[in-house]
This record gives structure tokens, sequence and C-alpha cells, in this order.
């Protein structure tokens, strides 16, 4: 009964402190992600919020302690909103910046895919999109397909912030 006492006692004590060590970093055991994004935005101009997206994911994982090469990455995009227009050739000059971002990350070996419907909507074939562009059916075929293949799907939410970040602190 003694010793009962006595570890109670101790584990009072273990817990009141437990709680004061405060917060920590840590690093779970990630391995490469399978990851698919579905990009459905309302506004052409949110497409670079979105890529951040991405970088959210990837940077990290480059980074150490991890080290992951981004070959080991299995990232897949599906657009089929506004955004679509950003990838037409002809609207270059307007979305560069954006375009030479998805650029980079296709030659990381992140996959885009434009859905077919969603391109004979902006009356767009498949010789008028980037050249690191993959035309699919359908978006929401391409989705169910990655997902059963075990792709974790990730739906980017852009929103525009009207108050800057010091304010909302």
């Amino acid at each position: 009964m003694r010793w009962y006492g006595i570890f109670s006692i101790l584990l009072m004590i273990s817990c009141a402190y437990a709680g004061e060590e405060g917060p920590r970093e840590t690093y779970p055991a990630y391995g490469p992600p399978k990851v698919v994004y579905e990009f459905y935005l309302d506004e052409p101009e949110k497409m670079s919020t979105a890529l951040y997206w991405i970088r959210a994911l990837m940077n990290p994982l480059m980074a150490s302690p991890y080290d992951m090469a981004p070959e080991f990455m299995d990232i897949k995009i599906v657009i089929h909103g506004t955004e679509i227009v950003t990838l037409a050739k002809k609207n270059y000059d307007k979305y560069r910046d954006v375009v030479e971002r998805m650029r980079y990350y296709a030659a990381l070996g992140v996959e885009f895919k434009v859905c077919g419907l969603a391109a004979k909507d902006f009356s767009y074939k498949v010789d008028d999109f980037q050249e690191f562009v993959e035309v699919v059916p359908s978006a929401f075929t391409e989705l169910a397909h990655w997902q059963q293949q075990g792709y974790a799907l990730i739906i980017p939410q852009v929103h525009i912030r009207t108050r800057s970040v010091a304010e909302i602190r």
C-alpha cells in the first residue's frame, strides 16, 4: 500500500512537470509522398497562391532532416477551374511568373494534368497548352483514379486576405 502511495505522488509530480516543457519541434518519420492536388479556382490570379501548396509539401521534405530528392515524390496536379487559362500558350505573357513556377515544378517531376472537358469549355485544344501539360479526359475520373491508387487528395483553399498578418495577430 505504501508503494502505491509513493507511486501516485511521483505520477502526479511527473504529470505536473510534463505540461511545463513548452512547445517543441518534431520531425515525424515521413515517407515519400503520393499526392494528387485538385485545383479548381474561381479566379486565375489565385493560381500563384495555390502553387504555394506544392512548395509547402516539397520544401520541408527536401530540407534536413529528410533530405528527400524530388524524384522520390509522386505529385500530380489536376486542373479544371478558371486557372486553366494560365496554362494556355497564348496567355504566357500575362501569366509568365506562374507558368515559370509550374515549369520549375514540372522539371522536379510534378505532373500537371488539365481536364479535357474544361479545356473544351474554354475552347482550347491540346496544342494550346504549355509543353509540360498533359490533357486528360476528365478531372473527376483522374482524381478518382489516383485516389484509388492510394494517393492523398489535397484541395488548396485560396482566400483573399483583407487584413495584414500584423492586424490579425
